[in-house]
């Protein structure tokens, strides 16, 4: 009787004292005591708290691996937990286990957690093997079984997969599923596809508004992300924190800052939680509409400075022309409880390149490997280069491509190329347009560039010459486009275009036509 009231008492503290590991542990230490540690409902207990966001999934782990003859509870988890965790190819490797050398074999429950450790690890290819044993067990018209293995094709990629097993019970899915399909296509660049699945939804939350927002904002519609936020409003649907940071993201690509005033008045009189996403969003936002006293106001204020958010503010303070106010804020980040990471370095690498200052950049360069310990990114090497190529330093940039430990990319090579233009060096110029084109032969810069350097040098045919590669291979240069806010809509122009609707108005304005005369 006492061992009874004594196990209930620890089970009790199990449910009412832990709220960390170290309460878990404690209590744990006190299963194996009593004994009560091979008890598999016990065990089963202490497993699920450590396969909880409160939890430690390597204890777990542990834990499981005292367990003498898990049951299905058990074995399904730990697999759900390391699903749901940054290693969840454990989650596969359990899987197998169980198949092979356990006398438990997978269930229902089991499933879903499998075909989501093979989305996170892009790995659709095996998963549909499992698939296959699904449909053998009768199991695919399970609704969380299928969703599951949607998420995966459509995660991975294998978006005719996904179609076919969508196409085929369409009308069974719920609005999970049509939400996953929606994901997958924009995920993909399928935006089209995205609306067109939108527009037929039965039903629609917040999660649908949201990827189609986030899809147009990837895509870089952000007109179309603003349009579909006007239906969701129209629509009655409560935006939550995802809305907004896609909708500031928009504003900021577009220079909309009415409307990404209007979103950070809305989200505060509306109480959204400012956590370190949202705060670094606005920040992002301000800056990138060129109001960065409003940025540098929202950092200030902001309760808890998470590190996106110093590497916004030092990357924005550069952008905006305060390239010693961003240096001198990454300064402060050294000397704060952060660590600068690979994008801190990206930022002051940016006020570096802006103000000119080419010793420093080289400081810092070295500072980021040796004392942080971080490998250069291809934005790093890219960085370095522009900060020496707009120096004058022509032959140190190209050595430095040469000894970067990836394959330069067009990005790199046209600013190496447009260095040499600015600077006259032909030799150079050479070199870097000829790997330009060979990386991008539809890439139009590496000609046009190619065709100042001659003509800054007096070699007109030469120049002519590249003109004439860019018909003859029939590559035409990118059309300009930019935006403008006006009375908090926003207008998008072509070059040359005159599609918009004020069209013939506003040339008329700008060729200073007189009467009724129309000038286009």
């Amino acid at each position: 009787m006492s061992n009874i009231i004594s196990n209930q008492t620890y089970l009790s503290m199990l449910d009412k004292n832990c709220t960390n590991m170290k309460d878990l542990k404690k209590v744990h230490t006190q299963f194996i005591k009593t004994g009560l540690a091979k008890d598999p409902f016990a065990a089963s207990r202490i497993l699920a708290f450590c396969t909880s966001p409160a939890g430690d999934i390597n204890y777990a782990y542990l834990v499981f691996t005292q367990i003498h003859n898990p049951n299905l509870f058990i074995w399904n988890t730990i697999i759900r937990g390391f699903s749901q965790s940054s290693n969840p190819q454990n989650a596969i490797y359990l899987f197998v286990n169980m198949l092979l050398n356990s006398p438990i074999q997978p269930q229902r429950l089991t499933y879903p957690s499998v075909f989501k450790a093979y989305a996170q690890l892009d790995l659709a290819q095996e998963g549909a093997q499992v698939h296959g044993r699904v449909i053998k067990m009768g199991l695919e018209n399970d609704p969380f079984i299928r969703n599951t293995i949607l998420y995966m094709y459509a995660n991975c990629g294998f978006l005719n997969e996904a179609k076919k097993l969508f196409d085929r019970a369409i009308m069974n899915f719920d609005v999970v599923g049509w939400n996953i399909m929606i994901m997958g296509f924009a995920k993909c660049g399928l935006i089209e596809e995205s609306k067109r699945l939108f527009d037929k939804m039965p039903l629609k939350n917040i999660v649908s508004w949201n990827s189609m927002i986030s899809g147009y904002v990837r895509k870089g519609r952000f007109i179309d992300a603003l349009k579909v936020f006007h239906e969701m409003q129209k629509s009655r649907i409560k935006p939550n924190e995802f809305t907004m940071v896609s909708l500031l993201n928009a504003c900021g690509c577009l220079g909309a800052i009415r409307q990404g005033e209007w979103i950070h008045d809305y989200m505060v009189k509306n109480k959204f939680e400012m956590n370190s996403i949202v705060i670094t969003a606005i920040i992002d936002m301000y800056s990138k509409c060129g109001s960065i006293e409003k940025a540098l106001q929202v950092f200030k204020s902001a309760p808890k400075k998470g590190l996106s958010c110093w590497n916004s503010i030092i990357l924005g303070l550069a952008m905006n022309g305060l390239e010693k106010e961003a240096i001198q804020l990454f300064s402060k980040l050294e000397s704060s409880n952060l660590k600068p990471d690979n994008v801190s370095f990206i930022g002051v690498l940016t006020a570096c390149n802006y103000s000119g200052l080419v010793d420093k950049a080289r400081d810092y360069f070295l500072l980021m490997k040796e004392r942080y310990k971080i490998k250069p990114s291809m934005k790093h090497y890219s960085s370095i280069v522009d900060v020496l190529g707009r120096a004058g330093c022509i032959e140190e940039a190209e050595e430095l491509i040469r000894r970067m430990p990836m394959d330069p990319d067009t990005i790199i090579w046209g600013s190496l190329l447009w260095s040499c233009c600015k600077y006259g060096n032909k030799d150079v110029a050479k070199r870097a347009a000829k790997r330009l084109i060979e990386l991008d032969p539809s890439e139009s810069s590496g000609f046009v560039l190619m065709a100042n350097v001659y003509a800054a040098s007096s070699n007109i045919e030469e120049a002519i010459k590249q003109r004439l590669s860019l018909k003859e291979m029939q590559i035409e240069k990118e059309t300009g486009c930019s935006s403008i806010e006006v009375n908090g809509e926003v207008h998008e122009f072509v070059a040359g275009g005159r599609k918009h609707p004020k069209a013939k108005a506003i040339y008329h304005i700008l060729t200073g036509c007189s009467g009724s005369d129309i000038c286009i």
